[in-house]
């Protein structure tokens, strides 16, 4: 109730009339605030929630940015950081922890491909490269033979300590990670020490969920990729690897053992001393994908003073694309490089090569002067990966020693004359005798040399790469074999050669042999040059 107050002193008439109007006043002001209330009230209502719904989308956001941040800068930080090069045994290895939707393990081995476990299901995948071998400790098994039996804990032991590293190595890297690059993005180093705990707790959290899921059992269903995918009908069904792991681990060790001999053996050979106008040929063949073969290869050039190298084919095992970079090799080896196509090399293979500086392929019979000597030679007609055409058999590989004999009579008549043929398999080689004074080929993983009925010398080559993944079929499987041939300069003629084998898997000897042609041994009688292409033919 409104109480108005009027002074005595004014008339009746007068105060009635003031107290009537603020009267008045006051329900009109009543009425007026009791219209406006609701409107109040609802305008405060409809305030308070949108500025909550303002403040939500900034939360979401910097919620969001804080988890890109830690993502981001942890994945770069093991990029950059995050790898651990650890020796295993005499072998050179780097892991790495790499960001992943399955998890796992996977193995790379170049060139020959990958082997993939599924170890472990974490957003994080470890892979292991293995890289080379370590000289140092390769040279020690080799020098000390009773280390062999303290191998396997040897490679247990650094396999732990490798891990153990790339963990603490993987946590400063996934912190720094992330701490700069928040230090970068907010400027704040409140914000950005929150980024770097985020990103510890996130490896913590995978470290956990992968000791959680661990798969002991992953090692007998490994995933074959690349060339390694033909690896489990070559070494084996992998639960016989598991179940007979001691076995394993000693042939492991046995061929450690072999492969730094070779290394050792190679860097001492004994070269010989040749006049300074003699040319010095290295033959290879059947390397089939070895890359022990390289080094090897290397080593005789240098020791040997070699011009030339000359390969006779099946370098490759299944002649895909995949296995083109095994040859890039190739072109460091410092001398030419003369190669003829064989029935494990495709078209592909030949292509590849054909586009490497310093390198000679010959196919057709084509002939080139490379070194001082005058090559010629042919590719193998069949393609044995290929299941889906028929081999052509020996038919086919006459035919193929006739159409080179047949271009090394038209290099003869065109005042050409070639001094050496080359051809993969021995059944085309054949067909050239008479033709040329040496042709050589490879094809059956053994060295032999004879001279055939009209006086052209065939000389077959061992396997360079001691039958490639095939080496461990056999109880003593093929060695590792090459030749060095000399010849004379200004006669182009072979004078002579040294066989040189070096122990596979399961042997460790090394040896080199000298051997003279008949016509250079002391009392020999001079064997006359293969007759013309018209008396060769004639009394076949």
């Amino acid at each position: 109730m409104v109480r108005v107050r009027v002074p005595a002193e004014v008339p009746d008439r007068i105060r009635r009339a003031v107290i009537d109007r603020a009267r008045a006043a006051v329900r009109a002001a009543r009425a007026a605030r009791a219209r406006l209330a609701p409107g109040a009230r609802r305008a405060t209502s409809n305030t308070l929630p949108a500025l909550e719904l303002a403040a939500r989308p900034r939360t979401w956001a910097g919620a969001l940015g804080m988890t890109a941040v830690v993502l981001i800068g942890a994945w770069l930080g093991l990029l950059i950081v995050g790898n651990v090069r650890a020796p295993v045994g005499p072998v050179n290895t780097t892991m790495t922890l790499r960001p992943s939707l399955t998890g796992g393990t996977k193995i790379n081995v170049s060139p020959l491909g990958a082997l993939t476990l599924d170890s472990h299901v974490a957003p994080v995948r470890l892979d292991v490269n293995v890289d080379q071998l370590d000289p140092p400790r390769a040279q020690a098994l080799v020098d000390h033979p009773e280390r062999l039996s303290g191998l396997q804990d040897e490679v247990a032991r650094d396999v732990e300590h490798g891990t153990l590293d790339l963990a603490v190595r993987s946590c400063v890297a996934v912190v720094s990670g992330a701490t700069a690059l928040g230090l970068a993005v907010y400027r704040r180093p409140r914000r950005a020490l929150t980024a770097g705990g985020l990103a510890l707790a996130l490896l913590a959290a995978s470290g956990g969920t992968a000791y959680a899921t661990w798969n002991p059992k992953s090692v007998l269903e490994p995933k074959f990729s690349g060339l390694l995918s033909s690896a489990p009908s070559l070494v084996g069904n992998a639960r016989s690897i598991v179940t007979e792991f001691d076995v394993y681990q000693k042939e492991l060790a046995r061929l450690v053992t072999n492969v730094t001999k070779l290394y050792d053996v190679t860097s001492t050979l004994p070269a010989y001393q040749p006049d300074p106008t003699t040319i010095r040929v290295l033959h290879v063949s059947d390397i089939h994908l070895n890359p022990a073969s390289w080094k090897i290869i290397a080593s005789l050039v240098k020791q040997y003073d070699v011009n030339v190298i000359v390969d006779s084919g099946d370098t490759m095992d299944h002649g895909t694309a995949a296995e083109n970079g095994f040859l890039d090799p190739v072109a460091n080896l410092g001398v030419p490089y003369v190669w003829v196509r064989g029935n494990h090399d495709s078209t592909l293979t030949q292509h590849y090569l054909e586009r490497m500086k310093n390198v000679h392929v010959l196919d057709d019979g084509r002939a080139e002067t490379v070194a001082g000597l005058r090559f010629a030679g042919i590719g193998d007609p069949q393609f044995t990966p290929d299941r889906s055409t028929l081999p052509g058999g020996d038919a086919a590989e006459r035919l193929t020693g006739d159409r080179l004999a047949s271009a090394l009579r038209d290099q003869r008549y065109a005042g050409k004359p070639v001094d050496v043929a080359i051809a993969h398999e021995p059944t085309a080689a054949r067909e050239t005798d008479g033709e040329v004074p040496l042709v050589l080929a490879g094809h059956l993983h053994h060295e032999e040399t004879e001279v055939m009925q009209y006086g052209t010398r065939l000389r077959l080559e061992g396997s360079t790469g001691g039958s490639g993944l095939r080496a461990v079929e056999h109880k003593y499987p093929a060695p590792i074999e090459a030749s060095i041939l000399y010849f004379d300069r200004d006669n182009r003629r072979l004078q002579a050669w040294d066989e040189i084998k070096l122990g596979g898997l399961g042997l460790t000897t090394a040896e080199v042999s000298r051997h003279l042609p008949e016509d250079n041994q002391p009392g020999a009688t001079q064997i006359p040059t293969p007759p013309s292409a018209t008396a060769s033919r004639s009394g076949r």
